[in-house]
């Protein structure tokens, strides 16, 4: 099968906020379709080793901050590239909240959802959640940003390690999945959340 087949399917970018613990966190996530329009409801994946995750199934309740084309590849790294178990992703950025509580962006954004979750079921490396949109407001002007224009505009390109240190395996900077092995195909799709050889880091021998 031919993973990059399934490049060509249409998705947005989007910050996928909640709350739970007495704590917030928010991710980037890729799937999030309307699904019903009468009651309207969406459906989200998360990655299960995602903090935000954890805490949508502790709260039932989410935002989805609906990003625009001016979105900064920091933004994204800021979200979809560290978790929020280890740090505060808020400490420089301010959320707004919704009457939900869960915390969403204020700038860069077209439009946020308010969710309340109807039902959950687990894929093995994400969790399918069905929720009900309970209020949704356009924030902006600009246009929706796709994981398309993402690829092409926003994130940086992968430049080749320059180092004398022995390569023995390539780690996903999405959700952590290591490859062990000096060369990462370049068909390669991590297991866990799908992405390509492009968003893998090399780790090197000690």
């Amino acid at each position: 099968m031919d993973n990059k087949a399934l490049y060509k399917l249409s998705y947005g970018l989007f910050v996928l906020g909640s709350k739970g613990e007495g704590k917030e966190n928010a991710c980037i996530t890729n799937t999030c379709m309307q699904i019903t329009s009468s009651p309207t409801k969406v459906a989200i994946a998360v990655i299960n080793t995602n903090y935000t995750c954890d805490l949508i199934k502790q709260s039932g309740v989410f935002a989805v901050t609906i990003l625009d084309e001016s979105t900064p590849f920091s933004l994204i790294e800021n979200f979809g590239y560290q978790s929020g178990r280890d740090v505060d992703k808020f400490a420089a950025i301010k959320p707004e909240h919704d009457t939900q509580g869960c915390p969403y962006l204020k700038e860069h954004i077209c439009a946020v959802l308010s969710c309340k979750v109807e039902s959950s079921q687990d894929l093995g490396s994400h969790t399918l959640f069905i929720a009900e949109v309970v209020e949704a407001e356009v924030l902006g002007n600009g246009e929706p940003l796709t994981y398309a224009y993402y690829q092409a505009n926003i994130k940086p390109k992968r430049e080749e390690a320059k180092t004398d240190k022995k390569i023995i395996g390539w780690k996903c900077k999405i959700c952590g999945y290591t490859y062990e092995g000096e060369k990462l195909p370049e068909d390669f799709t991590c297991p866990w959340c799908g992405h390509g050889p492009e968003d893998f880091e090399p780790v090197y021998a000690e």
